[in-house]
Protein backbone atom coordinates (compact mmCIF):
# COMPACT_ATOMS: atom_id res chain seq x y z
CA UNK A 1 0.00 0.00 0.00
CA UNK A 2 2.78 2.44 0.90
CA UNK A 3 4.90 1.65 -2.14
CA UNK A 4 1.96 2.04 -4.52
CA UNK A 5 0.78 5.28 -2.96
CA UNK A 6 4.19 6.97 -3.34
CA UNK A 7 4.31 6.47 -7.11
CA UNK A 8 2.26 9.61 -7.60
CA UNK A 9 4.18 12.05 -5.36
CA UNK A 10 7.57 10.79 -6.50
CA UNK A 11 6.65 11.35 -10.15
CA UNK A 12 5.16 14.72 -9.26
CA UNK A 13 8.33 15.98 -7.60
CA UNK A 14 11.19 14.31 -9.51
CA UNK A 15 10.23 16.20 -12.65
CA UNK A 16 11.05 19.52 -10.93
CA UNK A 17 14.78 19.14 -11.57
CA UNK A 18 14.22 17.61 -15.04
CA UNK A 19 12.30 20.54 -16.56
CA UNK A 20 15.43 22.52 -17.48
CA UNK A 21 17.38 19.60 -19.08
CA UNK A 22 14.24 18.41 -20.90
CA UNK A 23 13.71 21.91 -22.26
CA UNK A 24 17.33 22.03 -23.41
CA UNK A 25 17.03 18.60 -25.08
CA UNK A 26 13.93 19.51 -27.10
CA UNK A 27 14.52 23.25 -27.45
CA UNK A 28 11.35 24.04 -25.51
CA UNK A 29 10.74 27.12 -23.32
CA UNK A 30 9.44 26.84 -19.71
CA UNK A 31 5.87 27.55 -20.85
CA UNK A 32 5.96 24.31 -22.90
CA UNK A 33 7.84 22.09 -20.45
CA UNK A 34 5.31 23.17 -17.79
CA UNK A 35 2.90 20.76 -19.52
CA UNK A 36 5.01 17.90 -18.16
CA UNK A 37 3.73 19.01 -14.76
CA UNK A 38 0.24 20.05 -15.81
CA UNK A 39 -0.44 16.93 -17.90
CA UNK A 40 0.13 14.64 -14.93
CA UNK A 41 -1.92 16.84 -12.62
CA UNK A 42 -4.87 17.06 -14.99
CA UNK A 43 -4.91 13.29 -15.40
CA UNK A 44 -4.59 12.79 -11.66
CA UNK A 45 -7.17 15.40 -10.71
CA UNK A 46 -9.75 13.63 -12.86
CA UNK A 47 -8.47 10.10 -12.32
CA UNK A 48 -8.25 10.02 -8.51
CA UNK A 49 -11.96 10.41 -7.69
CA UNK A 50 -12.98 8.28 -10.69
CA UNK A 51 -10.74 5.41 -9.70
CA UNK A 52 -11.62 5.98 -6.05
CA UNK A 53 -15.26 5.41 -6.94
CA UNK A 54 -14.28 2.24 -8.82
CA UNK A 55 -12.33 1.08 -5.76
CA UNK A 56 -15.45 1.56 -3.61
CA UNK A 57 -17.62 -0.41 -6.04
CA UNK A 58 -15.23 -3.02 -7.51
CA UNK A 59 -12.65 -3.47 -4.79
CA UNK A 60 -9.06 -2.28 -4.38
CA UNK A 61 -7.07 -5.24 -5.73
CA UNK A 62 -7.88 -5.14 -9.43
CA UNK A 63 -7.65 -1.33 -9.61
CA UNK A 64 -4.30 -1.33 -7.80
CA UNK A 65 -2.79 -3.94 -10.12
CA UNK A 66 -4.10 -2.33 -13.31
CA UNK A 67 -2.92 1.12 -12.24
CA UNK A 68 0.59 0.09 -11.27
CA UNK A 69 0.98 -1.87 -14.52
CA UNK A 70 0.11 1.30 -16.42
CA UNK A 71 2.80 3.16 -14.45
CA UNK A 72 5.45 0.77 -15.74
CA UNK A 73 4.29 1.13 -19.34
CA UNK A 74 4.23 4.93 -19.05
CA UNK A 75 7.71 4.97 -17.54
CA UNK A 76 9.05 2.96 -20.48
CA UNK A 77 7.32 5.26 -22.98
CA UNK A 78 8.85 8.32 -21.32
CA UNK A 79 12.31 6.80 -21.29
CA UNK A 80 12.11 6.21 -25.06
CA UNK A 81 10.06 9.26 -26.12
CA UNK A 82 11.62 11.01 -29.16
CA UNK A 83 9.57 14.23 -28.76
CA UNK A 84 8.15 16.50 -26.10
CA UNK A 85 4.62 15.59 -27.18
CA UNK A 86 5.14 11.89 -26.45
CA UNK A 87 6.86 12.79 -23.20
CA UNK A 88 3.77 14.74 -22.14
CA UNK A 89 1.60 11.75 -23.16
CA UNK A 90 3.74 9.53 -20.92
CA UNK A 91 3.15 11.92 -18.03
CA UNK A 92 -0.62 11.78 -18.62
CA UNK A 93 -0.48 7.97 -18.48
CA UNK A 94 1.60 8.19 -15.31
CA UNK A 95 -1.07 10.39 -13.78
CA UNK A 96 -3.82 7.89 -14.59
CA UNK A 97 -1.79 4.89 -13.47
CA UNK A 98 -0.74 6.39 -10.16
CA UNK A 99 -4.33 7.35 -9.31
CA UNK A 100 -5.30 3.89 -8.05
CA UNK A 101 -3.02 3.05 -5.14
CA UNK A 102 -3.90 5.79 -2.64
CA UNK A 103 -7.72 5.32 -2.76
CA UNK A 104 -7.10 1.56 -2.57
CA UNK A 105 -4.93 2.02 0.53
CA UNK A 106 -7.48 4.23 2.29
CA UNK A 107 -10.29 1.80 1.39
CA UNK A 108 -8.34 -1.18 2.76
CA UNK A 109 -7.37 0.70 5.93
CA UNK A 110 -10.93 1.75 6.71
CA UNK A 111 -12.57 -1.58 5.87
CA UNK A 112 -10.03 -3.48 7.97
CA UNK A 113 -10.57 -1.14 10.93
CA UNK A 114 -14.32 -1.69 10.67
CA UNK A 115 -13.94 -5.45 10.28
CA UNK A 116 -11.72 -5.91 13.31
CA UNK A 117 -12.99 -3.06 15.49
CA UNK A 118 -9.38 -2.19 16.29
CA UNK A 119 -8.14 1.38 16.64
CA UNK A 120 -4.83 0.77 14.92
CA UNK A 121 -5.36 2.85 11.81
CA UNK A 122 -3.36 5.79 13.18
CA UNK A 123 -0.13 3.92 12.51
CA UNK A 124 -1.19 3.06 8.96
CA UNK A 125 -2.32 6.62 8.23
CA UNK A 126 0.96 7.91 9.61
CA UNK A 127 2.95 5.52 7.42
CA UNK A 128 1.00 6.60 4.33
CA UNK A 129 1.34 10.30 5.12
CA UNK A 130 5.02 10.11 6.06
CA UNK A 131 5.83 8.11 2.94
CA UNK A 132 3.89 10.41 0.62
CA UNK A 133 5.09 13.67 2.15
CA UNK A 134 8.74 12.71 2.42
CA UNK A 135 8.91 11.06 -0.99
CA UNK A 136 7.41 14.20 -2.51
CA UNK A 137 10.17 16.36 -1.04
CA UNK A 138 12.91 13.77 -1.57
CA UNK A 139 11.87 13.61 -5.22
CA UNK A 140 13.97 16.59 -6.40
CA UNK A 141 17.06 15.20 -4.67
CA UNK A 142 16.47 11.73 -6.10
CA UNK A 143 15.71 13.18 -9.52
CA UNK A 144 18.90 15.23 -9.45
CA UNK A 145 20.99 12.17 -8.59
CA UNK A 146 19.32 10.08 -11.32
CA UNK A 147 19.89 12.82 -13.89
CA UNK A 148 23.51 13.08 -12.80
CA UNK A 149 23.99 9.34 -13.35
CA UNK A 150 21.98 8.66 -16.51
CA UNK A 151 20.37 11.84 -17.82
CA UNK A 152 16.81 13.10 -17.54
CA UNK A 153 15.28 9.94 -19.07
CA UNK A 154 16.14 8.02 -15.89
CA UNK A 155 13.39 9.89 -13.99
CA UNK A 156 10.94 8.04 -16.28
CA UNK A 157 12.79 4.74 -16.43
CA UNK A 158 12.84 4.36 -12.63
CA UNK A 159 9.08 3.71 -12.78
CA UNK A 160 9.64 0.33 -14.44
CA UNK A 161 11.26 -1.45 -11.44
CA UNK A 162 8.92 0.38 -9.03
CA UNK A 163 5.92 -0.84 -11.02
CA UNK A 164 7.20 -4.42 -11.06
CA UNK A 165 7.70 -4.35 -7.29
CA UNK A 166 4.13 -3.09 -6.80
CA UNK A 167 2.73 -5.80 -9.07
CA UNK A 168 4.56 -8.58 -7.25
CA UNK A 169 3.63 -7.34 -3.78
CA UNK A 170 0.07 -6.50 -4.78
CA UNK A 171 -0.56 -9.89 -6.36
CA UNK A 172 0.88 -11.64 -3.31
CA UNK A 173 -0.63 -9.60 -0.50
CA UNK A 174 -3.78 -7.69 -1.48
CA UNK A 175 -7.00 -9.54 -0.59
CA UNK A 176 -9.05 -10.96 -3.44
CA UNK A 177 -12.20 -10.41 -1.38
CA UNK A 178 -12.95 -9.30 2.14
CA UNK A 179 -15.68 -11.64 3.36
CA UNK A 180 -16.94 -10.10 6.58
CA UNK A 181 -20.16 -8.87 8.09
CA UNK A 182 -21.02 -5.36 9.14
CA UNK A 183 -22.67 -4.15 12.36
CA UNK A 184 -25.52 -6.30 13.73
CA UNK A 185 -24.33 -9.07 11.38
CA UNK A 186 -25.69 -7.21 8.35
CA UNK A 187 -23.86 -7.30 5.03
CA UNK A 188 -21.51 -4.34 4.75
CA UNK A 189 -20.94 -2.42 1.50
CA UNK A 190 -17.30 -3.49 1.63
CA UNK A 191 -18.08 -7.19 2.15
CA UNK A 192 -17.22 -8.23 -1.41
CA UNK A 193 -15.05 -5.52 -2.89
CA UNK A 194 -14.17 -7.43 -6.03
CA UNK A 195 -17.76 -7.95 -7.19
CA UNK A 196 -18.62 -5.49 -9.98
CA UNK A 197 -22.34 -6.07 -9.56
CA UNK A 198 -22.52 -5.23 -5.85
CA UNK A 199 -25.81 -3.32 -5.34
CA UNK A 200 -26.12 0.07 -3.73
CA UNK A 201 -28.63 0.97 -1.02
CA UNK A 202 -31.45 1.21 -3.57
CA UNK A 203 -31.01 -2.41 -4.59
CA UNK A 204 -29.78 -1.45 -8.04
CA UNK A 205 -26.30 -2.19 -9.36
CA UNK A 206 -23.73 0.57 -8.87
CA UNK A 207 -23.15 2.20 -12.24
CA UNK A 208 -20.36 4.55 -13.14
CA UNK A 209 -21.67 8.08 -13.73
CA UNK A 210 -19.94 8.62 -17.08
CA UNK A 211 -21.82 11.85 -17.80
CA UNK A 212 -20.77 13.34 -14.48
CA UNK A 213 -17.17 12.25 -15.01
CA UNK A 214 -17.11 13.80 -18.49
CA UNK A 215 -18.48 17.12 -17.22
CA UNK A 216 -15.99 17.09 -14.33
CA UNK A 217 -13.13 16.49 -16.78
CA UNK A 218 -14.26 19.30 -19.09
CA UNK A 219 -14.51 21.65 -16.10
CA UNK A 220 -10.96 20.93 -14.92
CA UNK A 221 -9.28 20.83 -18.32
CA UNK A 222 -10.85 24.05 -19.65
CA UNK A 223 -10.12 25.90 -16.42
CA UNK A 224 -6.50 24.78 -16.37
CA UNK A 225 -5.94 25.60 -20.03
CA UNK A 226 -7.02 29.16 -19.29
CA UNK A 227 -4.96 29.43 -16.10
CA UNK A 228 -1.84 28.31 -17.92
CA UNK A 229 -2.04 31.20 -20.43
CA UNK A 230 -4.74 33.68 -19.39
CA UNK A 231 -5.63 35.86 -22.35
CA UNK A 232 -8.73 37.72 -23.63
CA UNK A 233 -8.45 35.63 -26.79
CA UNK A 234 -9.19 32.51 -24.70
CA UNK A 235 -12.41 33.88 -23.22
CA UNK A 236 -14.30 30.76 -24.25
CA UNK A 237 -12.35 28.54 -21.82
CA UNK A 238 -13.69 30.03 -18.55
CA UNK A 239 -17.15 30.17 -20.15
CA UNK A 240 -16.85 26.47 -21.01
CA UNK A 241 -15.67 25.75 -17.46
CA UNK A 242 -18.65 27.64 -16.04
CA UNK A 243 -21.12 25.77 -18.24
CA UNK A 244 -19.52 22.41 -17.44
CA UNK A 245 -19.61 23.24 -13.73
CA UNK A 246 -23.30 24.13 -13.89
CA UNK A 247 -24.09 20.98 -15.85
CA UNK A 248 -22.05 18.91 -13.40
CA UNK A 249 -23.97 20.34 -10.43
CA UNK A 250 -27.33 19.60 -12.05
CA UNK A 251 -26.27 16.10 -13.08
CA UNK A 252 -24.84 15.10 -9.69
CA UNK A 253 -27.89 16.27 -7.75
CA UNK A 254 -30.20 14.20 -9.96
CA UNK A 255 -28.16 11.06 -10.66
CA UNK A 256 -29.12 7.89 -8.78
CA UNK A 257 -25.47 6.94 -8.27
CA UNK A 258 -23.59 10.24 -8.69
CA UNK A 259 -19.88 10.38 -9.36
CA UNK A 260 -19.57 12.92 -6.51
CA UNK A 261 -22.58 13.10 -4.19
CA UNK A 262 -22.90 16.87 -3.99
CA UNK A 263 -25.91 16.71 -1.67
CA UNK A 264 -24.02 14.66 0.92
CA UNK A 265 -20.93 16.79 0.46
CA UNK A 266 -22.90 20.01 0.97
CA UNK A 267 -24.13 18.67 4.32
CA UNK A 268 -20.61 17.78 5.44
CA UNK A 269 -19.11 21.22 6.03
CA UNK A 270 -16.02 19.97 7.91
CA UNK A 271 -15.08 17.78 4.93
CA UNK A 272 -15.51 20.70 2.52
CA UNK A 273 -13.19 22.75 4.74
CA UNK A 274 -10.66 19.91 4.67
CA UNK A 275 -10.70 19.91 0.87
CA UNK A 276 -10.16 23.69 0.83
CA UNK A 277 -7.23 23.39 3.25
CA UNK A 278 -5.71 20.72 1.04
CA UNK A 279 -6.03 23.05 -1.95
CA UNK A 280 -4.42 26.02 -0.18
CA UNK A 281 -1.65 24.06 1.52
CA UNK A 282 -0.51 22.37 -1.65
CA UNK A 283 -0.84 25.51 -3.76
CA UNK A 284 1.82 27.12 -1.57
CA UNK A 285 3.82 23.91 -1.16
CA UNK A 286 4.11 23.05 -4.83
CA UNK A 287 4.72 26.66 -5.84
CA UNK A 288 7.74 26.59 -3.54
CA UNK A 289 8.90 23.17 -4.71
CA UNK A 290 8.81 23.98 -8.42
CA UNK A 291 9.59 27.70 -8.32
CA UNK A 292 12.48 27.50 -5.87
CA UNK A 293 14.00 24.51 -7.66
CA UNK A 294 13.87 26.24 -11.06
CA UNK A 295 15.33 29.41 -9.56
CA UNK A 296 18.21 27.47 -7.98
CA UNK A 297 19.09 26.11 -11.43
CA UNK A 298 18.51 29.20 -13.57
CA UNK A 299 18.68 32.16 -11.19
CA UNK A 300 21.45 30.83 -8.98
CA UNK A 301 23.20 28.76 -11.67
CA UNK A 302 23.27 25.37 -9.92
CA UNK A 303 23.18 22.06 -11.74
CA UNK A 304 20.20 19.73 -11.38
CA UNK A 305 22.21 17.60 -8.94
CA UNK A 306 23.30 20.68 -6.99
CA UNK A 307 19.72 21.97 -6.72
CA UNK A 308 18.59 18.57 -5.49
CA UNK A 309 21.29 18.56 -2.81
CA UNK A 310 20.33 22.06 -1.63
CA UNK A 311 16.77 20.76 -1.15
CA UNK A 312 17.91 17.64 0.71
CA UNK A 313 17.57 19.33 4.17
CA UNK A 314 13.97 20.15 3.24
CA UNK A 315 13.38 16.44 2.68
CA UNK A 316 15.03 15.47 5.95
CA UNK A 317 13.08 18.08 7.89
CA UNK A 318 9.77 16.88 6.45
CA UNK A 319 10.68 13.29 7.33
CA UNK A 320 11.62 14.19 10.90
CA UNK A 321 8.51 16.32 11.47
CA UNK A 322 6.16 13.68 10.03
CA UNK A 323 7.77 10.93 12.10
CA UNK A 324 7.67 12.92 15.34
CA UNK A 325 4.09 14.17 14.97
CA UNK A 326 2.48 11.36 13.00
CA UNK A 327 0.77 9.60 15.89
CA UNK A 328 -0.40 12.82 17.51
CA UNK A 329 -4.14 13.35 16.88
CA UNK A 330 -3.78 17.16 17.03
CA UNK A 331 -5.07 17.92 13.52
CA UNK A 332 -5.73 21.60 14.19
CA UNK A 333 -2.29 22.15 15.70
CA UNK A 334 -0.56 20.52 12.73
CA UNK A 335 -2.41 22.71 10.25
CA UNK A 336 -1.84 25.94 12.20
CA UNK A 337 1.89 25.33 12.67
CA UNK A 338 2.22 24.25 9.04
CA UNK A 339 0.48 27.39 7.76
CA UNK A 340 2.56 29.64 10.04
CA UNK A 341 5.79 28.07 8.78
CA UNK A 342 4.64 28.50 5.19
CA UNK A 343 4.08 32.21 5.87
CA UNK A 344 7.57 32.49 7.37
CA UNK A 345 9.14 30.65 4.40
CA UNK A 346 7.40 33.04 1.98
CA UNK A 347 8.81 36.04 3.86
CA UNK A 348 12.29 34.53 3.77
CA UNK A 349 11.96 33.74 0.07
CA UNK A 350 11.28 37.41 -0.65
CA UNK A 351 14.76 38.28 0.63
CA UNK A 352 16.93 35.96 -1.46
CA UNK A 353 19.09 37.08 -4.37
CA UNK A 354 21.43 35.40 -6.83
CA UNK A 355 24.39 36.01 -4.51
CA UNK A 356 22.68 34.97 -1.25
CA UNK A 357 24.83 32.67 0.91
CA UNK A 358 24.26 28.94 0.61
CA UNK A 359 23.41 28.75 4.31
CA UNK A 360 20.39 31.00 3.79
CA UNK A 361 19.18 28.95 0.83
CA UNK A 362 19.41 25.76 2.87
CA UNK A 363 17.73 27.37 5.90
CA UNK A 364 14.75 28.42 3.76
CA UNK A 365 14.41 24.81 2.59
CA UNK A 366 14.47 23.58 6.19
CA UNK A 367 11.72 26.05 7.12
CA UNK A 368 9.63 24.96 4.12
CA UNK A 369 10.09 21.31 5.12
CA UNK A 370 8.05 21.75 8.32
CA UNK A 371 4.70 22.37 6.56
CA UNK A 372 5.58 19.65 4.05
CA UNK A 373 5.58 17.23 6.98
CA UNK A 374 2.46 18.58 8.71
CA UNK A 375 -0.24 19.76 6.31
CA UNK A 376 -0.79 16.58 4.30
CA UNK A 377 -0.79 14.50 7.49
CA UNK A 378 -3.38 16.78 9.06
CA UNK A 379 -5.77 16.82 6.11
CA UNK A 380 -5.52 13.06 5.58
CA UNK A 381 -6.33 12.34 9.24
CA UNK A 382 -9.22 14.80 9.13
CA UNK A 383 -10.68 13.14 6.02
CA UNK A 384 -10.40 9.67 7.58
CA UNK A 385 -12.69 10.76 10.41
CA UNK A 386 -14.99 13.07 8.42
CA UNK A 387 -15.78 11.02 5.30
CA UNK A 388 -18.54 8.43 4.97
CA UNK A 389 -16.78 5.05 5.43
CA UNK A 390 -18.87 3.56 2.60
CA UNK A 391 -17.30 6.06 0.18
CA UNK A 392 -13.82 6.41 1.66
CA UNK A 393 -12.10 5.51 -1.63
CA UNK A 394 -13.81 8.24 -3.65
CA UNK A 395 -13.42 10.72 -0.77
CA UNK A 396 -9.69 9.99 -0.61
CA UNK A 397 -9.45 10.32 -4.37
CA UNK A 398 -11.16 13.70 -4.20
CA UNK A 399 -8.69 14.78 -1.50
CA UNK A 400 -5.89 14.03 -3.97
CA UNK A 401 -7.83 15.95 -6.63
CA UNK A 402 -7.74 19.08 -4.47
CA UNK A 403 -4.07 18.44 -3.84
CA UNK A 404 -3.37 18.49 -7.55
CA UNK A 405 -5.68 21.41 -8.16
CA UNK A 406 -3.32 23.23 -5.85
CA UNK A 407 -0.37 21.87 -7.78
CA UNK A 408 -1.92 23.02 -11.07
CA UNK A 409 -2.51 26.49 -9.62
CA UNK A 410 1.13 26.51 -8.54
CA UNK A 411 2.25 25.42 -12.00
CA UNK A 412 0.18 28.18 -13.60
CA UNK A 413 1.68 30.70 -11.18
CA UNK A 414 5.18 29.50 -12.04
CA UNK A 415 4.49 29.90 -15.75
CA UNK A 416 3.12 33.41 -15.11
CA UNK A 417 6.05 34.70 -13.02
CA UNK A 418 8.73 32.91 -15.06
CA UNK A 419 7.65 33.61 -18.67
CA UNK A 420 11.25 33.75 -19.96
CA UNK A 421 13.14 31.90 -17.25
CA UNK A 422 13.39 31.71 -13.46
CA UNK A 423 14.56 35.19 -12.46
CA UNK A 424 14.98 36.55 -8.92
CA UNK A 425 12.27 39.13 -9.56
CA UNK A 426 9.90 36.37 -10.62
CA UNK A 427 10.75 34.38 -7.49
CA UNK A 428 9.81 37.34 -5.30
CA UNK A 429 6.50 37.61 -7.14
CA UNK A 430 5.91 33.90 -6.57
CA UNK A 431 6.58 34.38 -2.85
CA UNK A 432 3.70 36.89 -2.68
CA UNK A 433 1.40 34.40 -4.41
CA UNK A 434 2.40 31.68 -1.93
CA UNK A 435 1.90 34.07 0.99
CA UNK A 436 -1.73 34.61 0.01
CA UNK A 437 -2.46 30.86 -0.05
CA UNK A 438 -0.67 30.24 3.28
CA UNK A 439 -2.46 33.13 4.99
CA UNK A 440 -5.86 31.85 3.82
CA UNK A 441 -5.01 28.38 5.14
CA UNK A 442 -4.17 29.84 8.55
CA UNK A 443 -7.36 31.91 8.66
CA UNK A 444 -9.52 28.94 7.60
CA UNK A 445 -8.05 26.74 10.33
CA UNK A 446 -7.78 29.10 13.30
CA UNK A 447 -11.52 29.42 14.15
CA UNK A 448 -12.42 25.77 13.39
CA UNK A 449 -12.81 24.11 16.78
CA UNK A 450 -14.32 20.97 15.27
CA UNK A 451 -10.82 19.84 14.27
CA UNK A 452 -9.88 19.51 17.91
CA UNK A 453 -12.73 17.06 18.48
CA UNK A 454 -11.44 14.64 15.83
CA UNK A 455 -8.97 13.29 18.39
CA UNK A 456 -11.86 12.24 20.68
CA UNK A 457 -12.39 9.32 20.72
CA UNK A 458 -8.94 8.49 19.45
CA UNK A 459 -9.15 6.75 16.13
CA UNK A 460 -11.99 4.34 16.90
CA UNK A 461 -13.60 3.54 13.56
CA UNK A 462 -17.24 4.32 13.11
CA UNK A 463 -19.39 1.28 12.55
CA UNK A 464 -17.92 -0.95 15.31
CA UNK A 465 -20.22 -2.66 17.79
CA UNK A 466 -20.20 0.38 20.08
CA UNK A 467 -21.13 2.85 17.36
CA UNK A 468 -24.08 3.32 15.09
CA UNK A 469 -23.63 1.96 11.58
CA UNK A 470 -21.23 4.35 9.92
CA UNK A 471 -22.75 4.26 6.45
CA UNK A 472 -26.03 5.67 7.73
CA UNK A 473 -24.76 8.17 10.32
CA UNK A 474 -21.35 9.38 9.24
CA UNK A 475 -22.35 12.16 6.90
CA UNK A 476 -25.11 13.46 9.19
CA UNK A 477 -23.07 13.42 12.41
CA UNK A 478 -20.01 14.95 10.84
CA UNK A 479 -22.08 17.66 9.21
CA UNK A 480 -23.55 18.56 12.60
CA UNK A 481 -20.10 18.59 14.17
CA UNK A 482 -19.26 21.71 12.17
Amino acid sequence: MVLGSVLNPINSSMIAVALVPVGAAFGAPPAETAWLVTGLYLATAVGQPVIGRLVDTHGPRRLYLAGTALVGAAGLLGALAPSLGLLIAARVLLGLGTSAAYPAAMHLTRSEAERTGRSGSTGVLTALAVANQTVAVIGPTLGGLLIGVGGWRTVFLVNVPLSLACLVLGAARLPVAAAHRGPQNQPDRTDQPDRPDRPDHTGQPDRLDRTGIALFAVLLVSLMLFLMRPSPALWYLPVLALLAGAGFAVRETRARTPFIDLRALAGNRPLIATYLRQLLGYTAGYAFLYGYTQWLEEGRGLSATGAGLVLLPLSLTALAVSGLTGRSPAVRGKLLVGAACQIAACAALSSVHADSPAGLLIAIGVLAGIPQGLIGLGTQTALYHQADPAAIGSAAGLLRTFMYLGAMAASAANAAVFPHGATTEGLHGLALFMLGAAALLFLLTLPDRSLGRLAKPADKPAGTTTDKPAATTAGKSVGNAG
